[in-house]
């Protein structure tokens, strides 16, 4: 096996094995930071139906990501950006879900378009679209520990880098203050539609479809208990409800968190 070491951070050197478990606000603390978190890849990531692995140290198998890539492709190629798109935590793992996953679409920025003299154009016009997304897990030595996202972020980066300006970046800036600033505090609120609510939480765990006073309603779910469950209902392409409630393993609901 040939690993690559590239070099440490401080803080990667300093991590310690953590045998103390998360507690429930700190796992949401981690979901929430993550969720929606969009990145330029630094190494290409092939599609694979096994999670890649980086370790808190920051090696990576060069070896089998390669062979991942020849058997199923490219998931993104060096200068892409990617978002995650899902994020769970299982014991020593910390598992991010990219661009949808091995079986996901087309990367999500694709649908944005931004509005130019009263007509739109997509933000990406490039016809080489990997056909899905793919999974990295982040392996530590204990538990995952009660990390920030920032912290989270620099573990990442020999493969992914969250800092450089992305052209959705850019996009955000253009949208109305009341939209901007939900995207930016992760949260979803009336009027957005569903690229920007992707943009702000990510791809729903659940969506569940009614109708309801004669108007076809869509709601997109997001978490679980124990923890905060987000339900935003759709209208069409238009959010017309925003719900927040925090529900324990008995069913016991309480207000939601403080926004950030």
């Amino acid at each position: 096996m040939r690993l690559l070491f590239p070099p440490l951070t401080a803080f990667a050197l300093l991590t310690p094995a953590y045998a103390e478990k998360l507690t429930a606000t700190e796992r949401i603390e981690i979901v929430r930071g993550m969720t929606a978190e969009y990145a330029t890849v630094k190494v290409p990531l092939p599609r694979s139906k096994k999670a890649l692995t980086i370790t808190s140290a920051g090696a990576w198998d060069k070896a089998q990501w390669e062979a991942a890539g020849k058997e199923h492709g490219p998931a993104a190629r060096k200068g892409d950006l990617v978002q995650v798109t899902k994020v769970e935590i299982d014991g020593n793992r910390l598992v991010l879900e990219i661009n949808g996953g091995f079986r996901g679409g087309r990367r999500w920025y694709e649908g944005v378009q931004v509005g130019v003299g009263g007509t739109t154009r997509p933000i990406s016009t490039n016809q080489s679209v990997a056909p899905g997304g793919t999974t990295l897990e982040l392996k530590f030595d204990g538990p995952v520990p009660p990390l920030k996202a920032t912290e989270i972020k620099k573990l990442l980066s020999p493969v992914m880098d969250f800092e450089r300006r992305s052209a959705t970046e850019s996009y955000v800036e253009s949208l109305p203050e009341p939209v901007k600033a939900a995207i930016q505090e992760k949260r979803a609120v009336e009027g957005m539609d569903r690229e920007q609510v992707i943009l702000a939480l990510g791809r729903p765990e659940h969506k569940v479809r009614e109708t309801k006073d004669g108007l076809e309603l869509e709601d997109w779910i997001y978490g679980k208990p124990p923890g905060k469950i987000t339900f935003v209902t759709f209208h069409g392409n238009k959010v017309i409800k925003v719900r927040d409630v925090y529900a324990g393993l008995g069913g016991s609901v309480a207000p939601p968190l403080p926004p950030r």
